[in-house]
């Protein structure tokens, strides 16, 4: 599975890729293996996109992109119809995507971050590629910066669009707190361009 890359750092478009949630639940319900597809294509770029920014390597945000549909699949197909129903799609993949993160992270042993694989496919101008390149990097350090509960909730709400609500459910915290998260992981943020700027 080779999802597309997001370029230029704005948030993916939801609205435009997104079936609607809950007729997706019942065409999945009524036949996986034709609807499961749908999902895939709806959600795969949003997910890779948080990924490679929890990850910080390209290979393991693919990896993790696929083992999540994966999963998603295996569970899908051991739930009757009337639980596939029941689920709230987007939320319910988001919290398997971003337990395979966590997982990730915590048994990835910690090494010094090598050169970013960039697409060479994705530019004509390797001046432009290098510079989003090294762009991508700076904001991955600083989001390294920011508390896990503040680099989920940030990366989530602006970088893939979720609303609130859905960062909530994803994320098993309260809506506030999470509106709380996005704050002050923003705030976090801007100091610390502030003082890149200073300096």
């Amino acid at each position: 599975m080779q999802p597309s890359t997001e370029r230029g750092g704005s948030p993916i478009d939801m609205t435009t890729i997104d079936l609607d949630e809950t007729q997706l639940a019942l065409r999945l319900a009524d036949d996986l293996d034709e609807s499961f597809p749908d999902l895939v294509r709806t959600m795969q770029n949003g997910v890779f996109s948080a990924a490679i920014r929890f990850t910080r390597n390209r290979h393991d945000a693919e990896d993790v992109t696929q083992e999540t549909f994966v999963r998603a699949y295996r569970a899908l197909s051991d739930y009757d119809s009337e639980r596939i129903r029941a689920i709230r799609i987007r939320p319910w993949v988001w919290t398997i995507a971003l337990n395979l993160c966590r997982n990730l992270a915590r048994t990835k042993t910690r090494k010094p971050e090598s050169s970013l694989d960039v697409d060479p496919g994705a530019t004509d101008d390797p001046a432009a590629a290098a510079v989003a390149s090294a762009q991508d990097i700076e904001w991955r350090r600083r989001l390294e910066k920011l508390t896990e509960a503040q680099r989920t909730a940030v990366v989530l709400r602006h970088v893939v669009g979720m609303p609130y609500e859905e960062i909530a459910e994803t994320t098993g915290r309260k809506v506030g707190t999470v509106k709380a998260d996005v704050h002050r992981g923003i705030e976090r943020l801007r100091r610390l361009l502030v003082s890149e700027e200073v300096t």
